[in-house]
């Protein structure tokens, strides 16, 4: 349906409003992580869990949940941790939770809104219902996520777990701007949509297994594993221990995925060039995005690293990340249209 009722670029707008609640919720959960708040929460109720306590009683009976975790026995109990300091992380993740629920409002209703007046074109129905999908599933890794990490052994989450709900976000994230474009296009007069190039799909899998690094790295701490740059502690090759065998190391050894994050960023930066240099022709902005965001990002994780790891810039470096994987898609759609 391509008629009268149809409404691309409202749909359009309101698929790149949903796509900047996500951006803030990547923000948010940066902080949840990076202080150290994501177990503050044990349990999952979708509609109760909406308040947070509203009395010294609830404060109390959520501190002693938490006091049962690993998190709290082995690492904040021996620190001291009181009410008032458990209060702090528990904000945090009852936000981000909170967050989460008002993203899947602010999606679901004007979807459900937009089905019933029949605005929605042609082929875009399943595109929507499988966002809406994808979002469901990203509040399902996060608990998973959450309840990795809830044993008496454990101190953090697991970091698999970690990566596919950050990578769930990225990919959702990259799903509303991709189709929120797809009904720029409809409304400009460009029926089909635009296709994923060959191009764009090399620099989107090096792109894909940096991003993965940097969520294995945040799930592992890694980023403490040195704080001097272009060396780690004096040597340009850290000394890894590979006791465990090639697959546990290179998927758990702190030293070794940090060293590995370091320098695949520049073949990332090689990839992403080349995407910039095939768009430049098309759409200017789009190319200088892609190299605004490369080039920020990589000086703010050097920058994250010789802080050693201070709060602000390592947010603000995830928070890049998630804009240079829209200006990768913005850049990926140019090439898209032209095929």
């Amino acid at each position: 349906m391509n008629g009268s009722a149809s409404r691309p670029v409202a749909l359009a707008r309101w698929l790149f409003a949903v796509a900047g609640l996500v951006l803030v919720m990547i923000v948010v959960g940066g902080i949840t992580r990076l202080t150290e708040s994501g177990l503050s929460i044990t349990q999952w109720d979708p509609v109760t869990g909406t308040l947070p306590p509203l009395s010294e009683t609830q404060w109390a009976a959520e501190f002693e949940l938490y006091k049962e975790t690993g998190e709290y026995q082995l690492v904040n109990g021996p620190a001291g941790m009181d009410l008032a300091e458990f209060k702090f992380i528990y904000f945090w993740e009852w936000f981000h939770r909170l967050l989460g629920r008002v993203i899947g409002l602010a999606f679901a209703v004007p979807l459900a809104w937009f089905w019933l007046k029949n605005a929605i074109p042609t082929g875009y129905k399943h595109r929507l219902l499988a966002l809406l999908a994808l979002g469901g599933l990203q509040g399902a890794f996060g608990w998973f996520m959450v309840r990795s990490g809830l044993s008496s052994e454990m101190t953090d989450v697991s970091h698999f777990w970690l990566s596919i709900h950050l990578m769930t976000a990225l990919v959702t994230l990259s799903g509303l701007a991709w189709t929120a474009m797809d009904l720029l296009g409809l409304a400009s007069g460009r029926s089909a949509p635009a296709r994923f190039t060959g191009v764009a799909a090399a620099a989107g899998a090096v792109l894909f297994i940096q991003l993965l690094l940097g969520a294995w790295v945040a799930g592992l701490n890694a980023g403490h594993a040195s704080y001097d740059w272009p060396l780690m502690n004096g040597s340009l090759v850290p000394e890894i221990d590979w006791s465990g065998g090639f697959v546990y190391t290179s998927t758990h050894d702190p030293f070794w995925l940090h060293f590995l994050h370091r320098w695949w960023a520049f073949v990332a930066v090689a990839a992403l060039v080349l995407l910039a240099i095939r768009v430049k022709p098309f759409d200017r902005r789009a190319s200088i995005a892609i190299h605004a965001a490369y080039g920020t990002q990589i000086l703010l994780g050097i920058a994250t690293v010789t802080s050693s790891i201070a709060i602000w810039l390592a947010v603000a470096h995830q928070f890049v990340g998630a804009l240079l994987v829209l200006a990768f898609i913005w850049g990926a759609h140019v090439l898209g249209r032209r095929v």
